[in-house]
């Protein structure tokens, strides 16, 4: 399946393929001759892999939440530079959103702009992280707080690669193709539910690789659709539409710093954003109530947090703290974006009113 998206004067063509792409094969496509891999170290094999037999420096970062970091980043600018690339050569991301973004982040800003490949190998990666152009890193305690928009050009998504995760990155993902599929307004058909129940195995490691890649592939096509659809309208977040991406994101995002960035997965603070940001929406008379109990029907038959305040969530000040630095928040308004009677739509909360905040949050 092949989809192919415009953001802004950027091309990008999504790959979803069962096999996992050659270097030899990518390099032809884009008629590059040089490449730097990066991958992390949960991911190196599967970057052997991609470079096959071909003559590539490979640059491979830490696994983990922590090594998102300028550091990070400053390690594939000099891999890069030591192997001789010119700004012709082409950075290929090899892993989950993390390497993504950081490799993607560095070829934005290497000799002004080189050339990019992602190779997602995740859930989440495919849904999310992949596609877009949302680079970054996190800096002072905040998710993602220094970052550029640099779509690429070609992302693949290999079925294979999923046969490799474990239940937590299943977790994960699936949260954020619940997301999307709420701002598409399918996720309320009876069989888009089936489907993503039918993932519930994944979530324990109980289910077997081949009929959960099936199950997959689609919800992954249509989250691929939705948001290429969304990103197209509004590439760098200027009109408003893309922002309705962030979707239980503003609340996830509190949780996530507040509880040390890190301890809890994306996709699991998501998922509890998700729940947060319905039970907000039927708290301003938005989000119908027979909606809102369908996607926390969804969450909680699939094991996610729902409940206030989150088991990870000790520190109300740091959660409260993290609210007024999100990247979303303009002219003293924090912003929300709660589900709809179709789709989402994004609210303005100010500071007077925070502790409707707090309260939803189970911190008041």
């Amino acid at each position: 399946m092949n989809y192919d998206f415009t953001f802004g004067r950027r091309k990008s063509s999504v790959h979803i393929e069962q096999d996992i792409p050659g270097l030899d094969g990518i390099l032809a496509a884009i008629e590059s001759e040089r490449a730097v891999l990066v991958c992390d170290t949960n991911t190196v094999e599967m970057a052997e892999v991609v470079r096959g037999g071909a003559a590539a420096a490979v640059c491979v970062l830490p696994y983990g939440e922590n090594t998102k970091n300028w550091q990070s980043v400053e390690k594939i600018l000099r891999v890069a530079a030591e192997a001789g690339l010119d700004r012709d050569g082409l950075f290929v991301a090899v892993g989950g959103g993390l390497v993504s973004d950081l490799c993607a982040f560095a070829a934005s800003v290497y000799k002004r702009g080189a050339g990019l490949v992602i190779v997602s190998t995740t859930l989440l990666g495919m849904v999310d992280a992949a596609l877009g152009g949302k680079t970054g890193f996190d800096m002072l305690g905040i998710r993602n707080f220094a970052g550029t928009f640099y779509p690429a050009p070609h992302i693949y998504m290999p079925l294979a690669a999923l046969g490799t995760l474990p239940p937590r990155e299943w977790r994960s993902g699936l949260a954020e193709i619940i997301k999307t599929l709420v701002l598409d307004d399918s996720f309320y058909a009876a069989e888009t539910r089936g489907r993503l129940l039918a993932l519930k195995p994944a979530l324990s490691g109980e289910g077997t690789p081949t009929p959960l890649i099936e199950a997959a592939a689609s919800l992954i096509a249509r989250s691929v659709a939705v948001k290429g659809r969304i990103v197209q309208n509004d590439p760098e977040e200027r009109g408003g539409e893309r922002m309705l991406l962030n979707l239980g994101h503003t609340f996830a995002h509190a949780l996530e710093s507040a509880a040390g960035l890190g301890r809890l997965s994306h996709g699991e603070a998501v998922a509890w954003g998700l729940s947060r940001a319905c039970a907000l929406g039927e708290e301003l008379g938005i989000t119908p109530p027979e909606r809102a109990e369908a996607v926390r029907a969804v969450l909680e038959e699939l094991d996610y947090e729902t409940g206030t305040p989150h088991p990870a969530l000790v520190d109300s000040g740091a959660f409260v703290q993290a609210l007024k630095s999100d990247k979303k928040k303009t002219r003293g308004l924090f912003r929300f974006v709660v589900p709809a009677g179709w789709g989402a739509c994004i609210v303005t909360i100010n500071n007077d009113s925070l502790n409707l905040i707090e309260k939803i949050s189970g911190l008041a």
